[in-house]
């Protein structure tokens, strides 16, 4: 194998695909990053078995072949060589060594067999749609934070996307729930999602389609089918396994008839929540609601170090309830209303309450009281 290409795009391409290798590999091959040349194209793979992920960017093929190499090592290489050089890569068949070299610099990397690749054959794929970029990444920000990161509770370690909505308004939803708050998304069914299986994306494979995502204006192909989901972007196929399990029936936690409406500035709230909670145990972490018509008070107290409370004016006309929550959970949830006002919907200090955008009803989120 001989072959040339520019270093800004196999670093960007490399950047891609060796984010998937553990650092730690029990199995050397999952270390590597497979490396093919053909028909002036360089496709570099990289798989941790349970996720793969292939780009294609253009070179100059003098010699086709392949072979694979240390992923993190061949990164920092081409990290570190000069900006606007030209890589050559070349394997010969006898050695097992890749040579590197641009302008003054080699190295040689030591290479094993690409027989011994993986390959994560993703089989027939029975649904495929497209969604715009913009919309992928919405709802992965909208949703991730609130996936469980509790291994025994494996089913929640991902996203749950299904199709849902009546036959007049079918939507995609994504839901993740960790049993503390749960959050939900809406977007418009695409063509060619309509009957697809309810699946449950892995968290890992989120985060890595989020970060695939660098042109908001592009579009995403998604193919699924009952045990894998692959998505395209551009030049890069992530292909991946999704989680075996049954995603709870998340509509039960969903409040229907908290009757008590606050409505609050998203800001205010949000720099509110973070000043008092400054005082709070990091084990604690709960912060007081105390409503009452037009006021908020927000309070803490640690016993440990001290107290803090803070008012600040909302719209709220119902009978006065104290409610307690997690600091932490507050902050993300408010992290994710996109306009600037922001309702809560309570019903009584044991109860979840709902939360959503004043503006865009698209997106709901589910938060459980704790006593204070």
């Amino acid at each position: 194998m001989k072959v040339t290409v520019e270093r800004a795009q196999l670093l960007k391409s490399l950047g891609h695909v060796h984010r998937v290798v553990e650092r730690r590999n029990t199995i050397p091959i999952l270390g590597n990053v497979l490396v093919r040349a053909e028909n002036a194209k360089l496709s570099l793979k990289a798989t941790d078995l349970d996720l793969e992920v292939t780009e294609t960017l253009p070179a100059e093929t003098a010699t086709a072949g392949s072979t694979t190499v240390p992923a993190h090592m061949f990164y920092d290489i081409v990290r570190k060589l000069p900006d606007g050089s030209q890589i050559v890569l070349e394997a010969d068949g006898d050695r097992a060594v890749l040579a590197i070299r641009a302008g003054r610099s080699r190295f040689t990397l030591q290479t094993l067999p690409e027989n011994d690749f993986p390959d994560l054959a993703a089989g027939d794929m029975s649904h495929s749609f497209n969604l715009a970029a913009k919309d992928v990444k919405r709802l992965i920000d909208r949703t991730q934070f609130a996936i469980s990161t509790e291994e025994t509770r494996y089913y929640l370690n991902g996203i749950y996307l299904h199709a849902a909505g009546s036959a007049k308004a079918a939507t995609l939803r994504g839901v993740a729930t960790d049993g503390h708050r749960l959050a939900q998304l809406d977007l418009v069914q695409p063509k060619g999602a309509e009957g697809m299986p309810g699946v449950i994306v892995p968290r890992k494979t989120v985060g890595e389609v989020q970060r695939l995502i660098e042109d908001n204006e592009a579009e995403v192909t998604i193919e699924l089918s009952q045990a894998k989901i692959r998505f395209t972007i551009g030049n890069v196929v992530l292909t991946s396994k999704l989680i075996d399990g049954t995603f709870p029936d998340y509509g039960r936690v969903i409040p229907q008839g908290n009757d008590k409406e606050l409505v609050v500035d998203k800001k205010d709230f949000e720099n509110a929540v973070d000043r008092v909670s400054t005082i709070s145990s990091e084990r604690g972490r709960a912060v007081k609601l105390s409503l009452s018509p037009g006021k908020l008070v927000l309070s803490v107290t640690n016993p440990d170090s001290g107290s803090a409370t803070e008012e600040i004016e909302v719209e709220y006309a119902s009978d006065a309830l104290d409610i307690g929550f997690n600091s932490r959970y507050l902050l993300d949830i408010a992290a994710q209303i996109e306009g600037d006002v922001a309702t809560l919907k309570l019903a009584d200090p044991g109860s979840p309450t709902l939360v959503q955008d004043k503006d865009d009803k698209s997106a709901l989120y589910v938060l459980m009281p704790m006593r204070v």
